[in-house]
């Protein structure tokens, strides 16, 4: 038994999913949902993994949120409301949420089910245990040359900074360890603060490092909140209805919305003139990025609106020559920015960064009804759709995908 435990800090996690559950409580406080693992390298993982993982989330229960996080989210969450603080202090995990087991290949499985405004708050905690787990039992960890961490992640900042980039740290859930993100940050920070650059290290998605550096917490959704609206209510006005509850508790503050849960087009008829206005920008995690840029931008301009005046944030599979590309191009069509995730903490040397996602696959409106509705993900990579086969043909014909 691992006698390390991965997750000591509440906060060590990223910020959307404190939005998330913000909003969620806000306005859909009784609904329910179920979660599973996908492991798209179909790993096979050591004898006893799944009891690793089991104990790891037995530990989550003695994990609580402190006065100090409180004060520092207060300080730089100015936009969540006082109320959702209250919810934290009492909130507890409960390995009564998971189920946890590998079959006969050793391949791994994991389950969320309960509260949605409960549940939430695993999916990227689990990851990280998965994660760092891993490289434990696999005994990799003596191939995590951490001095050579902070060198390439120093490197990796002067380059973005010097190319104008304004990008931030996303890679809490398949980091190589805590001490991989926190070398990262730390690096990415003491670069920032080197000498004046056109571009700027905005801050990370991870809550506890930016209080640890002080810097800003970033992040807004996950494609969860729409996924879940989707399975509820039906995909068609999904984007609809998760605009009209972010803005409800958000009042315009957190507004960069996450468009491609259920494809471009099916967005692009839900973003009318006033969400276009109320919301600062859009985030591209799948697809051609330039493609995708192009469809935006064009979106805009027949709303009568200067894509200039609007954040585009790229997301989709980022390292450092990519973000420097996508820069020299978008910099003329919408405000870019970055955020950057498994480059930034999983980069060593004979390490192979896991391929692992948690995804949202079901959900109802209230612990009374007696099913559940299948929901599923319909990515702007083909061949990147996540949920059940028949699931996923429904949702594409609902859609006109």
């Amino acid at each position: 038994m691992v006698k390390k435990q991965i997750i000591q800090h509440f906060t060590d996690d990223d910020l959307y999913k404190l939005s998330m559950c913000c909003a969620v409580i806000d306005n859909f406080p009784r609904a329910q949902v179920k979660y599973q693992f996908v492991d798209r390298d179909n790993t096979v993982y050591p004898e006893g993994f799944a009891d690793e993982v089991r104990h790891q989330i037995e530990l989550l229960e003695n994990v609580v949120i402190t006065d100090e996080e409180i004060n520092f989210m207060r300080r730089r969450c100015y936009y969540i409301p006082d109320w959702f603080y209250v919810y934290l202090k009492g909130f507890r995990f409960s390995r009564d949420w998971v189920r946890v087991w590998q079959d006969e290949e050793r391949h791994l499985h994991i389950e969320f089910e309960g509260n949605w405004s409960h549940t939430i708050l695993l999916e990227v905690k689990v990851l990280a245990i998965v994660s760092e787990l891993y490289y434990i039992l696999t005994n990799q960890t003596d191939k995590l040359d951490y001095e050579e961490c902070y060198k390439r992640s120093y490197h990796k900042a002067e380059r973005l900074l010097g190319a104008g980039c304004v990008y931030s740290d996303f890679g809490t859930r398949r980091r190589a360890s805590f001490k991989a993100e926190e070398l990262v940050v730390k690096a990415m920070k003491e670069c920032q603060e080197s000498k004046k650059w056109s571009g700027v290290f905005v801050g990370t998605s991870n809550v506890y490092l930016a209080m640890k550096y002080n810097l800003t917490p970033v992040g807004t959704m996950a494609h969860e909140f729409i996924c879940a609206i989707g399975g509820m209510y039906g995909p068609q006005m999904a984007n609809h209805m998760a605009m009209e509850a972010w803005s409800h508790t958000f009042r315009g503050a957190l507004g960069t919305f996450l468009y491609d849960s259920f494809g471009w087009e099916i967005f692009s008829m839900n973003f009318s003139e006033d969400f276009a206005n109320l919301f600062k920008g859009l985030r591209i995690d799948s697809g051609d990025n330039k493609e995708q840029l192009m469809k935006i931008v064009e979106k805009y301009r027949q709303l009568n609106i200067d894509p200039r005046s609007k954040q585009v944030i790229f997301s989709n599979a980022l390292d450092t020559d990519r973000a420097i590309a996508i820069q020299e191009y978008a910099r003329d069509y919408c405000q870019p920015s970055f955020g950057i995730g498994t480059h930034f903490t999983n980069d060593f040397e004979g390490v192979k960064p896991m391929n692992i996602v948690i995804k949202l696959v079901a959900a109802k409106i209230t612990e009374s009804w007696t099913f559940y509705n299948d929901t599923c993900k319909l990515s702007e990579d083909r061949g990147k759709h996540t949920g059940k086969p028949e699931v996923i043909e429904r949702f594409k014909i609902a859609v006109n995908y």
